[in-house]
């Protein structure tokens, strides 16, 4: 299908969808959508979401890769992408210390380590893993989905804290900041 037929289609089922094409480079649509990934996605899945031909995906994801944004993972017959840990991670620690002074990245790390506790009394359970295993035993589907909810909370709280540790450990060096934190 040539582009402009692509782009056409797409602007017809969603107005948001021709504003962002009008808006927005291919390349930087192609890396909002991959960088968003929760699970590796095939070029051709990329190029569907980000309104560009599936060759333009590639070429974008190839740069993305040269770029260590995104990783090639491959099996299951097609080269799929999602984006790379390590850039990821580092991402993050760019993010907090930009929003959070040093103070404030001790405060984050309480509310988050409060969410753990709350989650560890509520369920008597130690970590995710457990509580992932008490989902197969709720009684309802509604029960069942909110456990699963709650431990995918509970990963994602846990690794962010990690993050946090990381960032208020090494504040003064990622900040630049040649003073001691307080």
């Amino acid at each position: 299908m040539h582009i402009a037929a692509l782009h056409e289609r797409m602007a017809e089922s969603d107005p948001g969808v021709e504003a962002w094409v009008e808006h927005t480079s291919a390349f930087d649509r192609v890396r909002s959508v991959a960088g968003a990934l929760s699970e590796p996605r095939t070029p051709s899945w990329i190029a569907a979401e980000a309104a560009v031909s599936e060759n333009t995906a590639r070429g974008h994801l190839d740069r993305l890769v040269e770029l260590n944004v995104l990783v090639e993972v491959g099996g299951e017959g097609a080269t799929r992408y999602a984006p790379d840990p390590l850039h990821a991670r580092l991402a993050t620690l760019r993010e907090l210390v930009a929003e959070y002074d040093h103070d404030g990245l001790v405060a984050l790390k309480a509310d988050l380590q409060t969410e753990i506790e709350e989650w560890r009394a509520a369920y008597g359970v130690d970590s995710p893993t457990e509580l992932r295993e008490r989902a197969a035993e709720a009684d309802t589907a509604a029960e069942t989905s909110e456990i699963r909810r709650t431990a995918s909370d509970w990963e994602l709280v846990t690794y962010r804290l990690g993050i946090v540790d990381d960032a208020i450990e090494n504040y003064a060096v990622y900040t630049r900041d040649g003073a001691t934190p307080a």
